[in-house]
């Protein structure tokens, strides 16, 4: 019996090793990453100053009669607004624009050299980056609630757990989304492009620059048919104590990252196949 016990402890253990070899590659990964970018606190700011658009939009709806039309209460829409600035701030994905460089630029061979594969080190710096965003958005939060006090709301317990979840989610639709987009890199000098074309149907279908409510049920059956109400929408809406399908919205999200994950994974290997050909 205590022979047998001590098999089963054993393969216990063995069982549990490569997922401690795992979160101890993720820590190590994220906590580099993280030194690394607080490197850059200065140019962080910048960026996070520079996605205020849902706060330009704020001002612009509080000052029209847009609120009822769009199904919210003034309060409810600056609530929601202020949602999805958050969303925005902590769903921002970049991985084109520094992909494209190291693959141009040759630096993408020595990586493609070691165990880890380069997306992992694309994501863990990305969340990390989110990591350096919280104080500069806590401030202009604080900003706007000293300004707007009749704006300041806390979420419940629940709304904010589902809210996280649902902006990391998101973010990380985002992220396979734009990991398609950069793989084009690897037959394309150009790929940014396509990537900034996305960027015209994402701020409008996806509830950034106004609700989908407040757009004709035409366009929002089109929004629908896409990923971008799923990238801010659905998270700001839970954030900000709207009525949303939790269920619908969870699902939808698992939906697009089940159909893009893929869909990435393949365009990555007959990517790197090319690169590798081409002598890189």
């Amino acid at each position: 019996m205590a022979c047998s016990g001590s098999r089963a402890e054993m393969a216990r253990r063995n069982a549990l090793k490569p997922v401690q070899r795992a979160l101890r590659i993720a820590a190590a990964l994220l906590s580099s990453q993280y030194a690394y970018m607080l490197e850059y606190r200065a140019e962080i700011a910048l960026w996070a100053l520079s996605g205020v658009l849902p706060l330009i939009m704020l001002a612009v709806w509080q000052g029209s009669d847009g609120a009822a039309a769009a199904g919210f209460t003034p309060q409810g829409l600056g609530r929601y607004f202020l949602a999805a600035f958050v969303v925005r701030q902590f769903s921002v994905v970049w991985l084109i624009h520094v992909f494209e460089e190291d693959a141009l630029q040759g630096k993408l061979s020595p990586q493609l050299l070691q165990p880890l594969q380069p997306l992992w080190r694309y994501l863990a710096a990305h969340v990390a980056e989110q990591a350096t965003r919280v104080p500069f958005v806590a401030l202009m939060l604080a900003a706007v609630f000293v300004l707007k006090p009749g704006l300041l709301w806390l979420p419940s317990p629940g709304q904010l757990l589902l809210g996280i979840v649902a902006i990391q989610a998101a973010f990380v639709l985002r992220f396979l989304l734009q990991t398609l987009v950069a793989m084009l890199c690897f037959w394309s000098e150009r790929a940014a492009a396509l990537d900034r074309l996305l960027l015209i149907p994402y701020l409008f279908l996806s509830g950034l620059v106004a609700p989908l409510e407040s757009f004709p049920p035409a366009v929002r059956r089109i929004a629908e048919c896409t990923p971008f109400p799923a990238m801010v929408s659905f998270p700001a809406k839970l954030l900000a104590g709207e009525s949303v399908d939790v269920g619908a919205g969870f699902l939808n999200l698992a939906l697009w990252c089940a159909v893009l994950f893929p869909l990435s994974r393949l365009l990555w290997r007959a990517g790197v196949r090319r690169y590798s050909a081409m002598g890189a």
